[in-house]
């Protein structure tokens, strides 16, 4: 590998892990700490199994918007998991004693951050049928993501990749439905 390369690889990975520690920080905090798991708890797949269900009756459209919904959560799945299983990037929490895991993980590996993937995609896909939820959506998709590097699980870019793929993914799905 090319001495540039490498070097600048390895400066981005420094600043990701310092980002991480320095976010991580607020955790300490333990009113933010519980607000933050809150909105990364509810960013779980339940909730948006239970959306899925519940919105052919929430609204008129509300079958082809779940639909969507299915479609766009599987497509991210697949695009996760392939992702998770190739990068194999460890978690912060593993690479530095200054950071813990504030809730248990649901797999092993850190790249990308797939609540971040999720809410993001879904908040892009139903703010598109749905404009006057799009400030509600768009903020709870960042404190998810934010939440995932203050709770010690995720470094910055897992994040950052996370919201543009998810964003990136819903587009997609929109655009051809």
């Amino acid at each position: 590998m090319p001495p540039w390369l490498d070097s600048g690889r390895l400066r981005g990975a420094e600043l990701d892990l310092r980002g991480a520690q320095a976010l991580h920080r607020a955790a300490a905090r333990p009113l933010l700490l519980h607000l933050l798991a809150l909105c990364s708890r509810l960013a779980d797949g339940p909730l948006w199994v239970a959306l899925i269900v519940l919105l052919p009756w929430l609204s008129e459209g509300g079958g082809r918007e779940a639909g969507l919904m299915l479609l766009l959560g599987a497509v991210n799945l697949a695009v996760y998991y392939t992702l998770k299983r190739s990068t194999r990037r460890q978690r912060p929490f593993e690479r530095c004693h200054d950071i813990r895991a504030c809730l248990k993980v649901p797999d092993a590996f850190s790249f990308p951050s797939g609540h971040t993937l999720h809410v993001f995609a879904f908040a892009m896909l139903l703010a598109s049928f749905h404009p006057a939820l799009a400030p509600l959506l768009w903020g709870f998709a960042a404190l998810v993501g934010l939440s995932r590097v203050v709770l010690g699980l995720h470094f910055p870019s897992d994040v950052l990749f996370g919201a543009l793929l998810g964003t990136a993914t819903a587009s997609l799905v929109r655009l051809v439905h």
